[in-house]
């Protein structure tokens, strides 16, 4: 097998599990221009979200090309644990997934299961992205991307505080993301600084330190990233490319409404 320049690179599996301090952002449209800026600009990451974004299969492979053209690791947020997404995700090329709404011990195994050729169920093809498109034997094709993928386990459930040291005990998961938006509405949490909120958040990062997985989180602000990075978190997700896309045309028009 070809060895590119890339390859010889960390991963981002690597990066996240050493600790280092990683920002992306959230792509929900279908086009490539908004991950070449952002990698550019050197976003370590960008999560690709076919969960909430409007993102098919050709959509979500030409994103994880611009990727590697833009040299940001590129991620896909799935929509369940089905392991027809997430092999798809994968065989285009993705570093890794984010599944959604984990909560039981059962469904991070699911996670594995898909995502995993040693250990899980994932299904091989020697003829994707990922396999150099046949470029790769099979066996080394295997090792590789194994090593490569990182999965991480969404926390956003009410049960999941309840299963939430089973779940980072599976072998497999590489991380945990807090999904705080959905965490607020199971809990009923008034306000994203509540106190039922804060507590479940901090019940997850200490119960994922101690396990050794790592923890993401999405922040509004570099502040609120200190806060969580104080509390044990080290990749964070700000904004989305809608979000930065808004701000910078609202900031721009209100400039204008406002000359005299």
């Amino acid at each position: 097998m070809a060895t590119h320049t890339n390859e010889l690179k960390p991963s981002f599996r690597q990066r996240l599990a050493a600790g280092e301090l990683l920002a992306g952002t959230f792509i929900k449209t279908p086009t490539t221009h908004g991950v070449e800026i952002v990698g550019a600009l050197g976003y370590d990451f960008v999560v690709i979200d076919a969960e909430h974004g409007a993102l098919d299969r050709a959509a979500i492979d030409n994103l994880l090309l611009a990727t590697r053209a833009a040299g940001t690791a590129g991620l896909v947020r799935v929509s369940s644990v089905q392991s027809g997404e997430i092999g798809s995700a994968l065989d285009c090329g993705a570093a890794g997934v984010l599944a959604p709404h984990i909560a039981s011990e059962e469904q991070a195994r699911a996670l594995v299961h898909a995502g995993r050729f040693a250990g899980g169920r994932r299904g091989y093809s020697g003829s994707t992205r990922a396999s150099e498109y046949g470029g790769a034997t099979l066996w080394a094709s295997v090792t590789t991307q194994d090593a490569r993928t990182c999965l991480i386990a969404m926390i956003e459930d009410r049960e999941a505080l309840d299963h939430i040291d089973a779940i980072v005990q599976v072998e497999g998961i590489d991380a945990l993301f807090i999904g705080r938006a959905d965490l607020a509405l199971a809990l009923q949490a008034p306000s994203m600084d509540a106190p039922v909120l804060n507590d479940a958040v901090a019940r997850i990062i200490a119960a994922g330190r101690a396990a050794g997985r790592p923890i993401c989180m999405m922040v509004g602000s570099a502040a609120e990233a200190q806060t969580m990075r104080d509390q044990g978190a080290s990749a964070f997700i700000i904004g989305t490319d809608q979000g930065f896309l808004r701000t910078a045309a609202r900031d721009a028009l209100d400039g204008v409404r406002k000359l005299s």
